[in-house]
């Protein structure tokens, strides 16, 4: 009898100390580029929109336009895309306020277009509590499931070039034995994990899909005392960088689905980065070097483009 008593205090004092605790935890996004040391030029990516398309704390006094969910979503969004470094990151959601703003100042707002634009929405969100009782202990968790679906437009052609959903979640448990143990009360960061769990997943696509077509940039200037190319140093180009010259293709209008398609250029040429300039991304050159058989006609600039070689 002794012996069991004994068992049964050194049980307790052991559960006395024990309060499990488990949140699901978002492993840094891999960035497949980056690892095998290939160096990506950015590319300009706004975010449109970021909605709750759920109906999680939807009530009569709910304003779609100050959703803390979505708002949420296109913050944590934005970090992991401004974390992977691969992208000039353009604001949209607030731009009536910056464009309000740049009316108080006397050099206004110069936007800039972007390559590509994300929209998305929260489609799932929901909280729920579970537990489970014993003899001797009982076992409560908060577990936060969200699921959210994006859309990568190309804006040059409106067309989606991705789209996917993702889920994510988080819990936290607690455990108590013989009435004494680790409790919890409600926990609102589970939120913030369970959406960036399912944000995180669909990140590295969203890099892949935008950096699998070349980037490309144009003539600004060509004469004499300078040939010059939109973009700098912002973007990750650098002096000795060589980039592609091409005519542009023909234009054909395809039947089936009635999109025009620009058909593929042909190379002429070379140029190579001899120097960078400009103080902001939308006001940065380059100098180049052009290399190449045919001339470059300087009065037709909009009939060329160079192009990042893959």
């Amino acid at each position: 009898m002794k012996k069991v008593f004994l068992f049964l205090s050194l049980f307790s004092f052991c559960m006395l100390t024990y309060a499990q605790r488990k949140t699901e935890i978002v492993e840094p996004v891999k960035q497949n580029l980056a690892d095998a040391g290939q160096r990506v030029i950015k590319r300009k990516v706004a975010i449109g929109r970021f909605s709750n398309e759920t109906q999680y704390a939807k009530g009569i006094f709910y304003d779609k336009e100050n959703d803390p969910i979505g708002k949420q979503a296109l913050d944590i969004l934005s970090a992991k895309l401004a974390a992977s470094d691969k992208f000039l990151l353009l604001e949209r959601s607030d731009l009536a306020a910056l464009l309000e703003e740049a009316k108080k100042s006397d050099n206004g707002l110069a936007t800039i277009g972007a390559d590509y634009m994300i929209i998305g929405s929260v489609t799932e969100f929901g909280r729920k509590n579970v537990g489970k009782s014993g003899v001797f202990s009982a076992t409560k968790s908060q577990i936060v499931e969200a699921a959210v679906a994006i859309r990568l437009v190309d804006v040059s052609t409106g067309l989606i070039i991705y789209s996917d959903e993702a889920k994510g979640s988080a819990e936290l448990t607690t455990r108590t034995t013989m009435g004494v143990g680790g409790k919890a009360d409600y926990d609102a960061t589970l939120s913030d994990k369970a959406i960036s769990e399912a944000i995180g997943q669909l990140v590295e696509n969203i890099i892949n899909k935008c950096t699998d077509k070349p980037w490309r940039t144009f003539f600004l200037s060509y004469d004499a005392d300078a040939q010059l190319i939109a973009g700098g140093a912002s973007q990750g180009i650098k002096v000795g960088d060589t980039f592609a010259v091409k005519t542009k293709g023909k234009k054909v209008k395809n039947p089936q689905s009635g999109v025009m398609i620009e058909l593929p250029g042909k190379q002429i040429g070379t140029v190579t980065v001899t120097a960078t300039a400009g103080d902001t991304p939308e006001t940065e050159f380059s100098f180049v070097t052009f290399s190449g058989e045919t001339a470059i006609d300087a009065n037709k600039l909009t009939d060329y483009y160079i192009e990042e070689i893959k």
